[in-house]
């Protein structure tokens, strides 16, 4: 079975322990900022940069775990505990696979707070 790409209960429950504007709010912040995440997510994998590439990695996850998006959460949280072990083309799959899910996850988020 296919994960969601939110868990309703968690993004209700941080609408209710936040309220909607606010969370309206940190929703169009984190829409500006995780492209540009993911853009230095990959000039940190490129740059051999492990320490920068973890750290981005984790921000990335930890938004997925405030949002409810545990697939998005899930990919980062790999990305942070390996590292750059994998190597090149493993790490450029998972970064692609990252990225689609980071846009999945917004587009989700986005119709979750209008509704």
């Amino acid at each position: 079975m296919n994960q969601p790409l939110l868990e309703p209960l968690v993004f209700e429950a941080l609408q209710a322990n936040a309220g909607a504007d606010f969370v309206l709010q940190l929703l169009e912040a984190f829409a500006e900022e995780a492209p540009l995440l993911a853009q230095q997510l990959r000039e940190a994998a490129a740059g051999g940069d492990s320490t920068q590439f973890e750290t981005i990695a984790h921000s990335l996850k930890s938004n997925g775990v405030t949002f409810g998006a545990a697939r998005l959460a899930e990919l980062a949280g790999r990305l942070e505990c390996h590292g750059l072990a994998a190597g090149g083309a493993a790490i450029s799959a998972a970064l692609d696979e990252l990225t689609a899910e980071i846009a999945a996850a917004l587009l989700a988020l986005q119709a979750a707070a209008r509704l």
